[in-house]
């Protein structure tokens, strides 16, 4: 191959996506000219940008246009090589007509991986039948400051919770055929103060027990095939020229094998943002000698700029057979070499492609009953029940219950249920005029639905974020009618400001947005009994209402059937059985902070702020009750390299059947280097326990599981005696047993093991 054909292997085009603003992504109005395809394809293209996530198009019009567009470039290029199409997937496939499923802190709530898995499956299906290769998720960002806008792009704040969900989906996804990619590695969600973009300030230490173990895990474990770096620098090192980050850890120490791309327009960033580049020639030299292999999501630095620095000498040509040999290989994973591939993707199998666009328009359903079924299955395990006096479930036409006053702003909005990567918010929130493509029952109408024998009256109070008051006479008058009140509050997902969670949609404190923390004050002082509905990126904290509401439900952007999901909840037919994935604050300005703090970042003597939450991670209540009893440990001893057997009964002793999520939280009372009090080691979702009926959890935890990084900056394992706690959640430790290791201190390396065996009789 020729120096031209090679780098063309390594670049994306990005058609039809505008130059003139920020829509999708940060610093698109940098975007050069238009590309002239024409000129381009005679030397190849390594990937096709988001053929059906970049304007709305019909599902089948959109598949037709990306074959024809595969056929062009493939016989373009002497070689007959396609490009591999990637598109996002982080809430379901990101395309007109897709089903929105919900977004990953809703995946973290669920702590179910298998259905998480199942879900990236179908997602996996339905992007390779229309001729996608590629999915840009999932996010295996941790969670450190959940003013961050990207948090509901995230599974959540503990990393054993991020690795197992992120790991699952992954092999979901991969399962069907598309290459899965991690992102975003690494640290991102870390930045300073919470703001999108903004430099990190973490040492090597959290960095490695925190941050990376998610991505260790899935990279170790799930068969993933690209990588994706983060937009930030950590300590001055942006990733996309972190060699030891991209090829020394990624590649040398774990072990992978397949390409790592960058995030949209991250090398040149390493010039415009970053300032460690001089010219786009020398930010492309500096991610390739990383270990960054494509550049996306257009032609910048690796076209020109780069050509120019090889011929020149400043950028080895080796660098560039490095990562066009990545690439190629891949393709060939893909099929996309053989001599018999076809642009034809299976949708278009049976159809007469010659007939012209109207002739397929409208035969593809991206958003079939199973998918639907999928989202409402997932939605309702996501759902937290946060706190209830009893009030819930509100049985449909209980004679209690004759009026639902229904206030907030997210009562009547469809779009209250999705996140900034689903298709209607992401894409379709520049082309108002078209239609969403999918059905978004409001939570009015679902209640409405739910509890047809039931008056429900409407007001939204106030906007989501714009600081109306006067609307609140009518709500407080609504209120004061009624039996209950569902107060229904959260957010607005957009892009970049347009909204109040999402990317670039960061927040200054975690009070809720505008005055619906007035609104829900008000609604409290009526004196009616209020169920608080949150439907959110984000936790918030939520002021008085944490006590005084009835109760709290608490949803993370639950997708198309969230609505429905959330209905079902209230009214009992469905249980609610979904722990909270990310602490919900007291206090809106104690953070940043997670339950992964060290001592000193709890409450103490030594400051007036206490960050102590209102709900710790792990919490979730439900509508029956249960006991935990019977703790046994086979050995409280031993060595450093070897594990502890514990069995404990949990037992339904409520009225009826309840899912309850058994978590083990690992204490070390005294090591080498400060540590949180506790983080999660294992945890086991027990389904469908029926009232009396009791299951026996048993649990292997190896010594592994007790290894932190030590101040040589090895991984190691200490003797010592530790503390392993079971628990409902992360504040309501149940059993409690102390263990100890015995022997030398022992150093690990990236073979140590990750999970403990856990079984339910």
């Amino acid at each position: 191959m020729t120096l031209e054909e090679k780098t063309a292997q390594l670049y994306g085009v990005w058609v039809g996506a505008s130059a003139e603003g920020t829509e999708v992504a940060p610093h698109q109005h940098d975007m050069e000219a238009a590309v002239d395809l024409a000129a381009l394809l005679p030397a190849g293209l390594g990937q096709l940008t988001r053929p059906f996530g970049t304007v709305p198009v019909d599902p089948a019009l959109g598949a037709l246009s990306l074959m024809r567009t595969q056929a062009r470039i493939a016989a373009a290029n002497r070689f007959g090589i396609p490009a591999i199409a990637h598109e996002e997937c982080l809430a379901g496939f990101a395309a007109w007509g897709a089903t929105a499923y919900p977004v990953p802190l809703s995946w973290g709530a669920t702590f179910d991986p298998a259905l998480i898995g199942e879900m990236a499956a179908a997602i996996g299906r339905d992007l390779r039948a229309v001729g996608v290769h590629q999915g840009l998720a999932p996010v295996l960002d941790v969670v450190r400051d959940a003013r961050w806008g990207r948090v509901e792009e995230t599974i959540g704040e503990d990393p054993y919770l991020v690795g197992t969900i992120a790991t699952a989906y992954v092999r979901g996804l991969e399962s069907a055929g598309i290459v899965a990619t991690l992102k975003h590695f690494a640290g991102y969600s870390a930045s300073r103060a919470g703001r999108n973009l903004a430099p990190v300030g973490m040492g090597a230490r959290e960095r490695a027990d925190v941050i990376l173990p998610p991505f260790e895990m899935a990279v170790r474990e799930s068969g993933v095939r690209a990588v994706m770096h983060a937009y930030t620098d950590t300590d001055g090192i942006p990733s996309a020229a972190d060699e030891r980050l991209l090829t020394g850890l990624l590649r040398d120490t774990w072990g992978f094998g397949g390409t790592v791309v960058a995030d949209y327009f991250g090398i040149a960033f390493l010039n415009t943002l970053h300032g460690v580049a001089g010219s786009d020639g020398e930010a492309a030299g500096l991610a390739l000698a990383a270990g960054v292999d494509v550049e996306l999501p257009t032609v910048k630095t690796f076209g020109a700029p780069l050509l120019d620095a090889v011929r020149d000498g400043r950028v080895p040509e080796k660098l560039v057979d490095r990562a066009v040999r990545r690439v190629l290989a891949q393709k060939a994973e893909l099929g996309l070499l053989d001599a018999d591939w076809s642009p034809v993707p299976a949708v278009l199998r049976d159809a007469d492609t010659t007939a012209g666009p109207d002739a397929v328009r409208g035969t593809v359903d991206l958003d079939p009953a199973a998918n639907r079924e999928l989202a409402g299955r997932i939605a309702e395990r996501a759902i937290v029940l946060l706190r209830n006096d009893g009030i819930l479930p509100l049985a449909p036409g209980s004679h209690t219950v004759r009026r639902i006053a229904l206030i907030g702003p997210t009562a009547e909005a469809p779009t209250a249920v999705l996140g900034c990567y689903s298709f209607p918010v992401h894409v379709g929130g520049q082309h108002p005029d078209m239609p969403l493509g999918i059905e978004l029952p409001t939570l009015a109408e679902a209640l409405r639905a739910e509890f047809p024998d039931v008056e429900i009256v409407v007001a939204p109070g106030t906007g989501v974020d714009d600081h109306a008051t006067e609307g609140f006479a009518e709500a407080v008058a609504l209120a004061r009618g009624a039996d209950v009140v569902v107060a229904a509050l959260g957010d607005r997902a957009g892009l970049f400001g347009r909204g109040t969670s999402g990317e670039g949609c960061d927040a200054e404190s975690l009070e809720l947005p505008g005055a619906q923390g007035m609104l829900l004050d008000a609604l409290l002082d009526a004196g009616t009994p209020v169920v608080t509905v949150l439907l959110a990126g984000r936790p918030y904290a939520l002021g008085r209402a944490a006590d005084e509401s009835a109760a709290v439900v608490q949803s993370f952007f639950p997708g198309e059937a969230g609505t429905a999901a959330l209905a079902a909840v209230l009214s009992g037919r469905t249980a609610p059985s979904g722990r909270l994935p990310v602490s919900v604050p007291r206090r809106a300005g104690a953070q940043p902070s997670t339950y992964l703090a060290a001592r000193l970042g709890h409450a103490g003597e030594v400051s007036n702020i206490d960050p102590t939450p209102a709900f710790g991670f792990g919490h979730g209540l439900t509508y029956t009750t249960f006991a935990w009893s019977d703790l046994t440990v086979e050995d409280t001893e031993a060595a450093t390299d070897g594990a502890f057997a514990l069995a404990l009964t949990v037992a339904n002793t409520g009225e009826r059947a309840g899912t309850e999520v058994v978590q083990l939280y690992l204490h070390d009372p005294v090591a080498s280097v400060v540590q949180p009090v506790q983080r999660l080691i294992a945890y086991a979702r027990v389904d469908g326990l029926e009232p009396g009926e009791s299951r026996r959890i048993r649990v292997t935890v190896p010594a592994d599981l007790a290894s932190f990084t030590g101040r040589e900056g090895t991984r190691i394992v200490e003797p010592g005696e530790l503390e392993l706690r079971f628990g409902a959640s992360s504040t309501r430790p149940l059993l409690t047993t102390r263990v100890t290791l015995t022997g030398p201190v022992r150093e690990l390396d990236h073979r140590r093991r990750l999970h403990a065996s856990v079984e339910v009789d």
